[in-house]
């Protein structure tokens, strides 16, 4: 299992930032190869990725959130298997540190070699900086959720 961690300040309040992560559909907006997220409710998502040419698709739960704080999921089913956090941190009144941390076991050779030449690292932080562009220049989030999920 891989560990990939990025961090990036991002211009906006730290309740912006954490809104618009919790629209998850909306992912494949800075998020590559991601094609889409269907969210199932407010625990369950369902994904469709396309890497390398290979489709995958898989579920992930929630099993934290705290609002303004942290996002933690694992996946359930499917094709690939991860599990992360993202945490919000609060720089000051217009700034946010949003800082990305996942496992991730490659289950496939397109996987493995992906892994294997930092390309998955590569892309989680493209996905971070394309992230931190949508945020400031898009201005605030399209929506939000802002339920507690404790795990358990």
């Amino acid at each position: 299992m891989s560990t990939v961690k990025e961090a990036v300040e991002v211009e906006v309040p730290v309740s912006v930032a954490y809104n618009q992560w919790t629209q998850f559909e909306e992912f494949p907006k800075f998020m590559e190869g991601v094609e889409e997220i269907r969210q199932v409710d407010d625990r369950h998502n369902h994904w469709t990725t396309k890497i390398g040419g290979v489709k995958r698709e898989f579920d992930t739960e929630i099993v934290d959130q705290f609002p303004d704080e942290r996002i933690t999921w694992r996946t359930t089913s499917g094709d690939t298997r991860q599990k992360g956090t993202v945490s919000f941190q609060r720089l000051d009144d217009t700034r946010t540190r949003v800082q990305l941390m996942m496992d991730v076991e490659p289950t496939g050779v397109a996987e493995k070699a992906a892994d294997l030449t930092g390309t998955i690292d590569r892309r989680v932080k493209g996905d971070m900086k394309r992230f931190k562009e949508y945020m400031e220049q898009g201005g605030g989030a399209s929506g939000s959720w802002r339920g507690r999920i404790t795990p358990g």
